[in-house]
């Protein structure tokens, strides 16, 4: 699965977002969600594969990994499974609706596995700080 693009989007006043059809499309219309707090003050959205395909890399690192169980615990914990609707919209959970700083206009990013949504001025101050070093940080993510 390959998820790519900036969907603008829009909060309605239940907290509710529509899922563009193309996404929808590449999730294989997904009945259930799952919305996490992600780096950034973004929020991630993973299908139920996606999410366990990152639970079995997390599950590479041994117990005794002090900082891999603190992660474990704030990450899982703090997910929720969020249904789609017949619309195709999602119910936001108001906790991660306000720590992600999310108004009523949103960004919706693929980012290859998952999905990131921003609040849509966030998302502007980010690229405005990041844009110019993306021949720098692509340099560096290939070297790898």
């Amino acid at each position: 699965m390959l998820l790519t693009g900036t969907h603008p989007r829009t909060l309605d006043d239940k907290k509710r977002m529509a899922l563009p059809k193309r996404v929808r499309e590449v999730l294989q219309d997904p009945q259930t969600l799952f919305v996490t707090p992600g780096p950034d003050q973004s929020l991630w959205l993973y299908s139920q594969t996606g999410l366990e395909e990152l639970s079995g890399k997390l599950d590479q690192t041994p117990a005794t990994d002090a900082e891999a169980r603190v992660f474990r615990r704030l990450y899982f914990a703090q997910t929720e499974a969020v249904d789609v609707d017949r619309n195709g919209r999602i119910l936001i959970p108001d906790r991660l609706v306000q720590f992600a700083g999310l108004k009523h206009e949103v960004v919706l990013l693929g980012v290859r596995d998952h999905l990131e949504l921003w609040d849509a001025e966030r998302w502007q101050e980010y690229l405005s700080q990041h844009a110019s070093r993306f021949d720098a940080v692509a340099e560096a993510a290939f070297r790898k």
